[in-house]
């Protein structure tokens, strides 16, 4: 697998990371969402300098200018609910990609630690030869991110993948590393420093899902 760290370098996205886990400006849902959002932006755009582009000629008021374009626009799918901020970010910038949406979560029997992974609702285009883009924004015990990337390979074969994360912990790297292909590409825009024993990041964020949208029962 590789693997892209965007923190590596300073950059104003260490600003938006900053807020999304300030516990003083988090509570701002719209203002987390939009941070969000802006991080998704960014990966597209350190992301996009990977794709495959061709020469095309425009024509301009005064002429014609010979510049490029993508040669395919890719598929976002986001994971369902905590991915849709991400995903317009990603839109944003891909604003012809086509969009696909799947949902997944922690199943826990009996109210313990345990837990296994649902994948459950799905709406996603044809995949096939296409460059697809898997966006989440917490990457914890990886088996979530797992789940979703078989569940779709079920419905066809993308000439590329690339999951983009907003907040990785080094557990869910090490998983992604011994259950996808080596050439899938991971885009990790901070990397914190562990799972607790609830498998949830620390120092991380909290819950992404809650912050945007509000608290679920």
């Amino acid at each position: 697998m590789q693997i892209h760290y965007l923190s590596a370098h300073n950059s104003i996205l260490s600003e938006f990371l900053s807020q999304i886990r300030d516990v003083s400006i988090q509570t701002d849902s719209m203002r987390f969402r939009r941070n969000i959002e802006r991080i998704g932006e960014i990966m597209a755009y350190e992301m996009s300098k990977t794709f495959s582009f061709q020469e095309v000629s425009v024509q301009t008021p005064l002429g014609f200018k010979q510049t490029v374009s993508l040669e395919k626009q890719p598929v976002v799918c986001s994971i369902l609910r905590a991915g849709l901020p991400l995903h317009m970010g990603f839109l944003n910038y891909f604003d012809a990609a086509e969009n696909g949406f799947i949902s997944a979560y922690r199943h826990h029997e009996g109210g313990d630690d345990h837990f296994d992974i649902r994948v459950e609702y799905q709406a996603i285009p044809d995949i096939n030869e296409k460059t697809l883009l898997l966006v989440d924004p917490m990457l914890a015990t990886g088996q979530s991110m797992v789940a979703v990337y078989e569940k779709l390979m079920q419905r066809g074969t993308p000439a590329q993948v690339h999951l983009a994360v907003v907040v990785a912990a080094p557990e869910g790297i090490d998983y992604l590393k011994k259950h996808l292909p080596a050439n899938c590409h991971l885009w990790i825009a901070a990397l914190d420093e562990k799972l607790n024993d609830h498998k949830y990041i620390i120092p991380g964020l909290g819950d992404a899902g809650d912050l945007a949208y509000g608290e679920k029962l």
